[in-house]
């Protein structure tokens, strides 16, 4: 079971037909990314897809903040999905590269309660600069 975090706090995972690069010719608008695919290859798609959902494996590996920048910056407008293993910490960071959700294991959700993502839901506020200039 995962929990979906936004900047409402935590929901429910909505269930959604997500296929693999390998199969995006036949998909029905929900694209799940490994942080070693290239995004350009999802190009040709883009337009028609809903949702990407960009995995994370593990804490300490960011590629999928540049996959989600990338993906902005290829003109992706849908939604952009961080799934795995993003902590509380890594919330700002994951909004302001492209996301506008999260992923993760319950298992996670019960270390790390609503109360400390809510915290970091001004995502805007949470940055070096914004501190810097008050």
């Amino acid at each position: 079971m995962s929990r979906l975090v936004t900047d409402q706090g935590f929901g429910p995972v909505p269930a959604l037909p997500f296929v693999g690069l390998d199969q995006i010719a036949s998909h029905r608008g929900a694209l799940d990314l490994a942080q070693t695919d290239a995004p350009e290859a999802a190009l040709p798609y883009l337009a028609d897809l809903a949702c990407i959902r960009i995995a994370f494996p593990s804490v300490a590996d960011g590629r999928g903040f540049t996959l989600a920048r990338r993906l902005r910056a290829l003109g992706f407008s849908g939604t952009l999905r961080a799934q795995g293993a993003i902590i509380a910490d890594q919330y700002a960071m994951a909004r302001r590269s492209g996301f506008d959700e999260v992923e993760i294991p319950q298992a996670m959700a019960d270390r790390q309660p609503q109360e400390q993502w809510l915290a970091r839901a001004n995502w805007q506020a949470h940055d070096y600069q914004s501190r810097l200039r008050a």
